[in-house]
């Protein structure tokens, strides 16, 4: 019998695999991306009441514009890709919050907020480009539903998501926000892997690239974020981030394949 069940685990989890565009890494999600998608929908909304839209209209604006053109170069890629059906779902948000954390993520789905409080670091749309590209990598590669997945079957035996919300609703919502790093005070985020880290940096640079902003910019962004931690509290977007030489390095080897992406716009 417990040869048999243990055959069993081993089909789920080969049935629930997918694979990581670019890096054609293979994980396991044992939630779809539409369950996500729509669990993300009600997590966004409720976070939006609870923290409303900046009215900082020229700030918003760039957020959006850096957004967009990031949007519509995952789209490009994905569509090459012959990908496009991952995308299936997504509505794109972004949004910017008054808040001084250092801070932004990505929901399944496209949705994304930008804190205030990260700005400064940027300096410019392309320092901002560096952090939504490697946010939306996370998405766009489902790493927040492969940790879910994992801490799903630590702590809530691996059953389905739609058991999960009606037994545990209060817990499952925790470990999606905890997931998806939505709000401190839900307690620490759950940490991406190194292997996450460094599928969202190459994703991230491929698709600011191909966005129209210069990959080369990126080892800069994480010398000032490596700079804010060092003044003080670590900002929240690196709680769970590496930010130091070896990464910078790596960013700096990455370069030369984001560059082949690179499409400067006026």
């Amino acid at each position: 019998m417990r040869r048999i069940l243990g055959s069993l685990v081993v089909l789920v989890l080969f049935a629930a695999c997918s694979t990581v565009p670019i890096t054609g890494r293979r994980q396991v999600n044992l939630v779809s991306s539409s369950e996500m998608t729509a669990l993300a929908a009600q997590e966004y909304g409720r976070f939006l009441e609870e923290n409303p839209p900046s009215k900082d209209a020229a700030s918003s604006e760039r957020v959006r514009r850096v957004g967009e053109r990031i949007r519509r170069a995952v789209e490009s890629y994905m569509t090459e890709a012959k990908l496009a059906s991952r995308l299936a779902g997504y509505q794109w948000q972004f949004n910017l919050v008054d808040n001084k954390q250092v801070n932004a993520w990505c929901m399944p789905g496209g949705r994304v907020v930008v804190y205030s409080g990260l700005l400064p670091v940027a300096q410019d749309d392309t320092g901002l480009a560096v952090v939504m590209g490697h946010e939306i990598a996370h998405a766009i590669a489902e790493h927040g539903s492969e940790r879910m997945s994992q801490q799903m079957l630590a702590e809530l035996g691996g059953v389905a998501l739609d058991v999960a919300l009606q037994e545990k609703p209060g817990e499952t919502r925790a470990l999606w926000r905890q997931a998806y790093g939505v709000g401190a005070q839900v307690g620490a985020l759950l940490p991406f892997s190194r292997v996450q880290e460094s599928e969202a940096d190459r994703l991230g640079l491929i698709f600011m690239a191909m966005a129209g902003y210069d990959p080369r910019q990126a080892p800069d962004f994480w010398r000032r974020m490596a700079a804010a931690k060092q003044g003080g509290a670590p900002p929240e977007f690196l709680s769970t981030h590496p930010s130091d030489d070896t990464r910078i390095r790596r960013l700096q080897e990455l370069v030369p394949e984001a560059l082949k992406s690179y499409r400067p716009q006026d």
